[in-house]
C-alpha cells in the first residue's frame, strides 16, 4: 500500500487542487446548517479526543480529517503516517488502534467529529480496495497499469482519487476534460469509430489522447486505424478478453511491424477482486471503519 521504506513517501496532498479547503468549509456548512444544540450542550472545555481504527486497512485522507479540525480550531497529532496499513499487529494487539489525538474545545470536535470521520473512512477505505485490487494483480503475474475509473461521488471526487493514489493504483482520468473518452454513445451519435475519432483529434489537437471504448475485434481494429491512443475492450471476458488483446498487439502493435501503430490497450467492466488475473479498472468504493471517543 506505501512506498518502498527505503523511498520517500510521496506528498499527495501537494497535488489538491486550490479550491479544495473550501469545499471542507462547505461541508461543515451542510452539517451544521442552524443551531448546534449539541454543541450548546458540551460547551468551550478543552477535551482529547482519540480516533481509534476499527477495521484493518491502509490510512488515507489525512490532509481532509486535518483541515477539518484546522478550520474548528483544534489541533490534531498523528501516531501513523498516511499510507500506513494499520492492523491488529501495528498497535500491539489491540482490537481499536489509536491513529490520531484531536485536541479543542468541546463543542468544536464534536462539531467536525462526523465530517472528519466520514471522509477519512472513505478516503482510507478507497485506498485499501486499491491496495488489495493491485497487490492482488501482481500476484497473479500481472505487469501493466491497474487503474481506477470516472465514476467517483459528484461534489467527492477529490476524495476518492486522492484515496486511489494513497492505494497505489493510477487515478486515469479525473474528469471529461482530462482525455478524450469516446464510448458506445458517442459512436452511435457519429456513425462510426472513424467518425468519432475524426471530430474528437479535430478539436483535441495532438497533447491529448484519445481513448475508445470497442465491443468487437473489428471494432479495435477500425479506432487503431483511425488514429485511437487508448483501446479500451469493453465487457470482454476470459479467453475473448486475452486473445483479442493479444491478436491486436501482434498484428497492429509498432514493436512487432514496420509502420505499426502505437497504442495502448485497456479492459474494462465485468472485472472485480475475484477475477483480477484478466486485469482491468478498480471501482471498488467501500468505506473503513473509524471511531472518535472524546475524553477529559
Amino acid at each position: 500500500m506505501s512506498s518502498s521504506p527505503t523511498a520517500p513517501r510521496p506528498v499527495y496532498a501537494n497535488l489538491l487542487p486550490p479550491s479544495w479547503k473550501t469545499k471542507i468549509t462547505e461541508w461543515l456548512k451542510e452539517d451544521c446548517p442552524s443551531f448546534d444544540w449539541g454543541g450548546f450542550v458540551v460547551g468551550e472545555d478543552n477535551k482529547r479526543a482519540t480516533l481509534f481504527c476499527k477495521s484493518e486497512g491502509c490510512l488515507a485522507g489525512v490532509p481532509f480529517f486535518d483541515e477539518v479540525f484546522k478550520q474548528l480550531d483544534c489541533k490534531v497529532e498523528w501516531n501513523f503516517k498516511e499510507g500506513d496499513w494499520l492492523s491488529s499487529s501495528s498497535a500491539g494487539g489491540k482490537v481499536k488502534i489509536p491513529v490520531a489525538t484531536v485536541t479543542g474545545p468541546s463543542r468544536k470536535i464534536l462539531l467536525g467529529e462526523r465530517v472528519a470521520l466520514n471522509t477519512l473512512a472513505r478516503c482510507s477505505g478507497i485506498a485499501t480496495a486499491s491496495g488489495l485490487f493491485l497487490q492482488k494483480a501482481r500476484q497473479a503475474g500481472y505487469k501493466g497499469i491497474v487503474a481506477g475509473t470516472r465514476k467517483t461521488t459528484p461534489g467527492f471526487r477529490d476524495v476518492e482519487k486522492y484515496g486511489m493514489l494513497v492505494g497505489g493504483v493510477d487515478p486515469h482520468r479525473y474528469d471529461l476534460s482530462s482525455m478524450v473518452m469516446l464510448k458506445d454513445n458517442h459512436i452511435w451519435s457519429t456513425g462510426s469509430v472513424t467518425n468519432a475519432v475524426h471530430a474528437a483529434r479535430s478539436v483535441c489537437g495532438f497533447s491529448l489522447r484519445i481513448d475508445v471504448e470497442v465491443q468487437s475485434y473489428e471494432e479495435a481494429v477500425e479506432a487503431i486505424k483511425a488514429g485511437a491512443d487508448v483501446i479500451m475492450l469493453d465487457n470482454m471476458e476470459g479467453e475473448t478478453l486475452i486473445s483479442n488483446a493479444k491478436r491486436l498487439k501482434e498484428e497492429y502493435g509498432a514493436a512487432n511491424q514496420v509502420g505499426g501503430y502505437k497504442f495502448l490497450l485497456e479492459s474494462s467492466g465485468g472485472i472485480d477482486i475475484s477475477n483480477v488475473k484478466e486485469g482491468g479498472h478498480v471501482d471498488n468504493c467501500k468505506c473503513q471503519s473509524f471511531l472518535l471517543m472524546v475524553s477529559g
